[in-house]
């Protein structure tokens, strides 16, 4: 739980923590386990690394709400604005245009919500 809130912040586990209900909550515990616990703790990649890899993963996924977040989250680690459009213009190539596109916009509108922009 440490790794998670030094990643997504305080606010957004907070809120995920309180909306969590009898139903949900076996998700939340793999999720809290399992990304932050095992997989965001590993010692072979940085959290700057990790960063760049979820975001591109994000957009491949079309997962654009998870993507706002984790945008702030690699600010949090330590990525600049310059390395972010980096990472989404690689996206272009490989994930598609129409993704990249579509990327940029979330991550503008979350840059400029946090005063980045």
């Amino acid at each position: 739980m440490a790794v998670r809130r030094e990643v997504l912040g305080d606010g957004h586990v907070d809120r995920a923590v309180a909306g969590t209900s009898s139903f949900t909550a076996d998700f939340q515990d793999l999720v809290t386990r399992y990304a932050w616990g095992e997989i965001w703790t590993r010692p072979g990649l940085d959290r700057r690394s990790r960063s760049m890899i979820t975001l591109t993963a994000l957009v491949a996924g079309g997962h654009w709400e998870e993507l706002a977040m984790h945008v702030r989250a690699a600010v949090r680690n330590g990525l600049t604005v310059d390395e972010i459009r980096e990472v989404l213009l690689q996206t272009a190539v490989y994930c598609s245009v129409p993704s990249a596109n579509h990327a940029f916009a979330v991550a503008q509108r979350v840059l400029r919500e946090d005063g980045l922009l």
